[in-house]
């Protein structure tokens, strides 16, 4: 008989049942990110193949009905919303600090995401728009705010089940991201895609349901607004969102009037924007005359990182364009005679994270016992070498398929180069992050962080806009040797970097 998630605690009888011995508003969260990211990652398995299906350059795995766009056109629209959702994580937890709460910003994220998922069933290009606008702005509000409620569940940074409930709760990520492209991939690539896309509204309200219904085992700071804007605060802020608002809409309204527009009047804005905001934004806190001299060397010291995450995502996130388009039209989607559908290669990463996350962190444990354990920028260095290498293997199966489909276990074997090359960089880059922070950006910072990959996805985004088929042996070469040289780099001048790190290791 299965034993129940959810159980009685032991050490502490009056404290009611506990989620794996960590406090029971950690099931509720759990299954709402779990949900979020069936939901996100079901959506995001179809979106490339979606996109190019039905068109001249459609891929010939593709079913029809989708908009018939070109790689390169679905490859940017595909790196702009994925750099929006990390984008939009910023003012999310704006929200969730200043306005709502996180509580209330979960709620009406999730519904916003939901109904974006509903937008996207309807069929046309106009609502396929709506609907990835509102997916990526429900996105980013939940983004950060849910990870602030698992914090709430514990007594401060030094409770000694804090670690163990995020590596929890972020199996619930993995977890929803591995069903997904089985469950909403299949359905949306081999019966209809906006049923596929209605799947993930159906895994999304889940989610939404169950949270309601467990949010009396979360902590009460959840519902409490930590900063609450003044109303002189509210005021200006309204008076310069309606502003920017309104700056937009005569804008567009112009471009459409002249009989100009066309998709790039949209896409090439926000991907400048993608790029110029993380910039503005570490200028300003570099510049910033009230941070220590110790402050300020930790802040240059960082940079060096963002850009190294920058350089690492722009390769990573391609797994869901570029690798996804190569799987579609190129590769052999049959094992033993059995087949399977493209979108299914999305689940690869996620069940080796889960596979690998243990094992790598019992290897930085053993060598830290032996005091040798990797310094972060050492890590930082061979993530960026990994996710370089896994492109410079992708050239041999680019090279092969020109006679025909290749292997599935190329792309395996790609997805394992770069599972491993994240496990070195991202959870690192996250703990760096909080380490560097400067006092007075403390709850900012893992905001900046998330920038870094909105602004390799913008890179990528770029590039495709520029009309680079990023399929192309060429261009992925270059990449490759841009990742394996920007870890050399990093590598190399290792010692600069520690020493602007200070106290930090």
């Amino acid at each position: 008989m299965a034993s129940s998630l959810t159980k009685a605690s032991t050490s502490n009888p009056g404290a009611g049942k506990t989620f794996f011995g960590h406090p029971r508003g950690l099931a509720t969260l759990f299954m709402t990110e779990m949900w979020e990211r069936f939901s996100f990652y079901g959506m995001r398995a179809l979106l490339p193949l979606y996109l190019i299906s039905g068109g001249t350059a459609a891929a010939t795995g593709s079913q029809g009905g989708g908009l018939g766009m070109t790689a390169a056109t679905a490859t940017a629209i595909y790196s702009i919303y994925l750099a929006m959702v990390y984008l939009l994580a910023m003012p999310g937890g704006w929200f969730g600090d200043r306005v709502w709460g996180p509580r209330k910003t979960v709620t009406i994220s999730a519904s916003i995401i939901m109904l974006g998922h509903l937008t996207l069933a309807l069929p046309g290009q106009a609502t396929f728009f709506a609907g990835l606008g509102l997916v990526a702005l429900g996105s980013g509000l939940l983004k950060a705010n849910i990870s602030t409620m698992v914090g709430h569940l514990y007594d401060g940074p030094d409770d000694p089940r804090r670690d163990g409930g995020f590596t929890v709760f972020y199996m619930g990520i993995n977890l929803g991201a591995f069903a997904a492209p089985l469950v909403i991939g299949t359905v949306g690539q081999q019966v209809n895609w906006h049923l596929g896309f209605a799947l993930a509204a159906v895994g999304m309200g889940l989610g939404l349901a169950q949270f309601l219904l467990g949010t009396r085992h979360l902590d009460s700071r959840s519902s409490q607004v930590p900063k609450p804007l003044t109303p002189e605060e509210r005021g200006s802020a309204l008076r310069k969102s309606l502003l920017w608002l309104g700056g937009v809409v005569v804008f567009y309204g112009v471009v459409v009037g002249a009989g100009v527009y066309t998709l790039n009047w949209a896409l090439v804005p926000i991907t400048l924007a993608g790029l110029l905001i993380p910039i503005a934004v570490l200028v300003r806190i570099k510049r910033d005359r009230e941070l220590s001299d110790s402050e300020q060397s930790k802040m240059s010291g960082y940079i060096w990182f963002f850009v190294a995450a920058a350089v690492f995502w722009m390769i990573y996130d391609q797994g869901g364009s570029t690798l996804a388009i190569f799987a579609d039209g190129k590769t052999d989607t049959s094992v033993f005679g059995w087949a399977f559908p493209a979108s299914w290669f999305q689940s690869v990463n996620p069940v080796l994270i889960m596979a690998l996350a243990p094992v790598l962190a019992w290897v930085w444990l053993a060598l830290a016992r032996k005091a040798k354990d990797p310094s972060t920028v050492v890590k930082f260095s061979a993530g960026l070498a990994l996710v370089g290498l896994s492109f410079f293997l992708f050239i041999l199966p680019l090279a092969a398929s020109g006679g025909g489909k290749v292997s599935p276990m190329w792309l395996v074997g790609i997805y394992l180069l770069q599972t491993v090359g994240e496990l070195c960089l991202s959870p690192v880059g996250l703990s760096v992050t909080t380490k560097m922070a400067p006092a007075k950006y403390a709850s900012q910072m893992m905001g900046v962080w998330f920038l870094a990959v909105t602004a390799g996805d913008c890179v990528t985004s770029l590039i495709s806009l520029a009309g680079v088929d990023l399929n192309r042996t060429w261009i992925v070469a270059a990449e490759a040797a841009l990742a394996v040289l920007a870890g050399a780099g990093v590598y190399a001048y290792r010692d600069k970097v520690k020493s602007l790190m200070g106290n930090v290791h």
